[in-house]
């Protein structure tokens, strides 16, 4: 299904008959269809939605100069469009990124969060440089490098030796992404601005799930997350780096579904 929302066109997926809306935002560089095994375990009991980020899956680019807060206030115009006042929403990596620029500002939209392999900091000086490294690469060599060398850095070593299909999905996810969206996003998660600051403005009940091998957002930042945070629960996972929810799917499904019970009791 497609929606207009700030001028570019959304593609979302609305599944499941439950009154409870759970809102899935999507990481970098991937497309709604990361959260296949999720939306299984979810729609069940609740209605749940997914959709495509401007610029990925089947979502057009738009106009505009892509950024966290461009992107959160799609997630909000998206949430107004659905006549979804407040929902429990979860966001891995960048989908953390855009969910915590959006509920620091619109706290009272979110019943519940769910932030999977993400953080509140911005990038330091050494990670926007090999950020703009890639940029580079990509706009003169192609996608293809780039995915090759991305799949050490989102997947556990155990994955990457025991899982040649979870490989090849990644892998292909990447593939399947515009570059001029894969430097759009690069440029954004360079320049995106540090929320740490204003997470004392979230008052709901908040999940952090982290990865205990993920190198990109590391279990220091999930720490961090959960110390700054009023009301909130972290739990590591085994055997899963920044891509927790594809790498130990029935784990991170029971992980987020005895979280989102206990905050419907």
């Amino acid at each position: 299904m497609k929606l207009i929302i700030n001028e570019v066109e959304i593609d979302y997926t609305d599944s499941g008959t439950g009154a409870v809306p759970i809102i899935l935002v999507h990481g970098f560089p991937f497309n709604q269809t990361m959260w296949k095994a999720q939306v299984a375990a979810l729609s069940k009991p609740y209605r749940v939605i997914t959709y495509d980020i401007r610029g990925y899956g089947n979502s057009t680019f738009g106009e505009n100069q892509h950024s966290m807060q461009l992107y959160a206030n799609d997630l909000i115009l998206l949430m107004d469009k659905l006549a979804i006042e407040q929902a429990i929403v979860i966001g891995l990596s960048m989908g953390g990124y855009i969910i915590l620029n959006a509920a620091t500002r619109f706290p009272n939209r979110f019943m519940a969060l769910i932030l999977a392999d993400t953080q509140c900091i911005a990038d330091s000086a050494d990670t926007k440089a090999n950020r703009y490294k890639a940029m580079t690469q990509i706009e003169t060599g192609g996608l293809f490098d780039y995915a090759t060398n991305s799949i050490p850095k989102l997947l556990s070593a155990t994955t990457i030796e025991q899982q040649p299909l979870i490989v090849a999905q990644v892998k292909d996810l990447i593939l399947s992404t515009s570059p001029t969206t894969i430097v759009a996003g690069l440029n954004a998660l360079a320049n995106r601005l540090d929320t740490c600051l204003a997470l004392n403005v979230l008052l709901m009940p908040v999940l952090i799930l982290c990865g205990k091998e993920d190198t990109i957002t590391p279990m220091e930042q999930a720490e961090y997350l959960h110390s700054h945070l009023l009301s909130s629960a972290m739990l590591p996972i085994d055997a899963a780096a920044h891509l927790s929810n594809i790498e130990q799917p029935v784990v991170f499904n029971q992980l987020i579904s005895e979280f989102i019970a206990g905050v419907l009791e």
